[in-house]
């Protein structure tokens, strides 16, 4: 599975940016996708994730701001982030899980919030 992320850049705070990660390969057993982050100096954590069913699952600090969604005939995950703050800057990295429970991980895209 090879995931090709895009979408990253400079945002100002209270604006909006997308993101999409396309999905390619073996695809047909992927369960669940989604996006993490990683602050420099910091650990990688979890943004969003969704299942091939739509479930979601958000961290706290992005509720009722960011919203992840998906589209199975693309085979593409997407992450609106809308009232983006200095604080979510990070390099994001899309993640699919299979149904083998084994993980892919795509390229990071930066993004940063600033006026």
């Amino acid at each position: 599975v090879q995931l090709q992320a895009s979408g990253g850049g400079l945002v100002q705070p209270g604006g909006s940016l997308r993101l999409s990660c396309a999905a390619s390969g073996t695809i047909f057993s992927i369960n669940v996708m989604g996006w993490y982050r990683q602050a420099p100096g910091e650990e990688r954590e979890l943004v969003a994730t969704i299942t091939k069913g739509g479930s979601t699952n958000y961290a706290d600090s992005v509720k009722g701001r960011f919203t992840v969604s998906r589209d199975n005939a693309k085979n593409t995950v997407y992450l609106q982030m809308s009232s983006p703050k200095p604080e979510d800057t990070a390099v994001y990295y899309c993640r699919a899980t299979m149904s083998s429970a084994f993980s892919y991980w795509g390229q990071g895209t930066q993004v940063t919030v600033s006026s």
